[in-house]
């Protein structure tokens, strides 16, 4: 997705030197998507759009945090790629098409924070590349309506 979480792993990503693809379900995140470091961008509900990076990536970060399908995701990696889910999506287990994990070798796994050390190592990369969250400041006046922003997915009319 590309929210909070998934617009960090962007410049991440970006800033490592990786080729990047953000995925969407909302086409009007592209151009965000771009300003942060992605270099192509895949909505995740459009066949056509799927089909663009069909099997060709290795690695995908799943930050999407709500109950969603696997199933556009899993077209999208190449041989023995790793789906990694770091947006928690609660108890509701996650359902795929095990056959396409067998015989294209794929992988499904979860992260949910580094340890001290990790963290350390990372923030001092972001330091070192001018990596920081996007954020805005909100006063308590305006707190309904950012909620019902938030709420309703339209987070760019703040």
């Amino acid at each position: 997705g590309v929210g909070g979480l998934g617009t960090m792993g962007i410049k991440l990503a970006a800033a490592l030197g990786h080729q990047v693809v953000a995925i969407s379900s909302n086409p009007g995140k592209e151009e965000l998507a771009r300003e942060k470091g992605a270099h192509s961008f895949v909505v995740s509900g459009d066949p056509d759009s799927v089909m663009q990076e069909e099997k060709q990536l290795d690695l995908i970060l799943d930050t999407v945090s709500t109950h969603h399908s696997l199933s556009p995701y899993l077209q999208l990696l190449a041989t023995n790629g790793v789906l990694v889910q770091i947006g928690c999506t609660g108890p509701r287990p996650m359902q795929y098409d095990q056959a396409t994990l067998m015989f294209r070798r794929l992988s499904i796994a979860s992260s949910h924070i580094g340890g001290i050390p990790g963290t350390a190592k990372l923030l001092a990369f972001c330091q070192e590349h001018d990596i920081y969250p996007d954020i805005e400041l909100i006063t308590a006046d305006r707190l309904e309506e950012v909620y019902g922003a938030l709420q309703s997915g339209n987070i760019n009319s703040l």
